[in-house]
């Protein structure tokens, strides 16, 4: 019995070692983004885009809004595959600067996701798809939507079928996902409902969710550039524990009998936008999820593209 139980234990070690191993290098690669400026995080993207074997593309574009004046803004981009329409996986990479004038940490919003993006891009690397995929990390998310608005300004929408775009995607098992982001995104939207019952996972949709990148591609025009308004099948995709999640959707869909506590804000938004964004509050669990579900949902939509 002793050594059928030393041998059970030791398989258990067997098997549980690479997952913390993978855990501990998903968090330090999302710590990796805690730098003072935008542009050491961009370096960060790069670097970890070349050690997943990839050869990503750095598009600068100028940018900044009126507060900042005219700055240098880049997005990264990797494609995977061929064959036209293509699909977009997009999350932003920029961290908002405080008001002491130091930079979040921004691992929450958005390294956290950033991280989850390019673990998706390397299964994507190996399925055979129908369709390129197009990952884009944007910089000036923070700025008004800035880079994405820029990258639509240069290379347009006629091919792109479909974005899946991640925004605060740091700890928790449940899925959040808009639904706010026109009558053209109901494919999207199916493809997520049908990942989320095929894994039996915790899924929310939200009829407000809060805007990240993809109001710019659904056509709400709120990025700061001049890009005409853009009206592509869309969906935002977050991830948050149980209970914070339906906080949220409370918060922003339960009007006034919301029933949450008078002044209550919910936990994520006292994290985000400030100096307790920090990497204590990210869950490598999480990471892992997002790549695997964000992997998914771009499976789905290339299967439904290919019906």
């Amino acid at each position: 019995m002793l050594f059928r139980s030393i041998a059970a234990a030791a398989a258990l070690l067997a098997v549980c070692t690479p997952v913390a191993a993978q855990d501990l290098d998903l968090r330090a690669q999302v710590a990796a983004y805690i730098q003072p400026t935008n542009q050491a995080r961009a370096d960060v993207v790069v670097a970890q885009l070349r050690a997943a074997g990839f050869e990503p593309t750095v598009e600068t574009f100028i940018g900044g809004n009126r507060q900042t004046g005219e700055m240098e803004g880049r997005n990264v981009v990797v494609t995977l595959g061929e064959g036209e329409p293509e699909l977009l996986l997009t999350a932003h990479y920029d961290a908002v600067k405080l008001r002491d004038g130091t930079m979040s940490h921004g691992v929450v919003d958005n390294a956290a996701s950033v991280v989850g993006v390019i673990e998706a891009a390397k299964i994507l690397r190996g399925k055979a798809l129908n369709h390129r995929i197009r990952v884009i990390l944007f910089d000036q998310e923070e700025l008004g939507l800035i880079g994405a608005t820029k990258w639509i300004e240069a290379h347009g929408l006629a091919n792109v079928a479909a974005v899946v775009n991640s925004d605060v995607a740091g700890y928790g098992d449940t899925l959040m996902y808009g639904l706010n982001n026109g009558s053209q995104s109901a494919g999207v939207v199916r493809a997520v409902r049908e990942v989320c019952a095929e894994r039996a996972m915790s899924c929310v949709g939200f009829p407000v969710y809060p805007p990240s990148d993809d109001r710019v591609f659904s056509g709400a025009g709120l990025g700061g550039g001049t890009a005409p308004a853009a009206v592509v099948p869309t969906v935002s995709l977050g991830f948050q524990d149980h209970v914070g999640a339906h906080q949220m959707w409370l918060a922003f869909n339960g009007g006034e009998t919301h029933g949450l506590a008078g002044g209550f804000v919910p936990q994520v938004f006292r994290l985000i936008h400030s100096s307790e964004d920090t990497i204590e509050h990210v869950d490598p669990a999480t990471v892992r999820l997002a790549g695997d579900t964000y992997a998914a949902v771009v499976e789905q939509l290339d299967r439904q593209l290919s019906r």
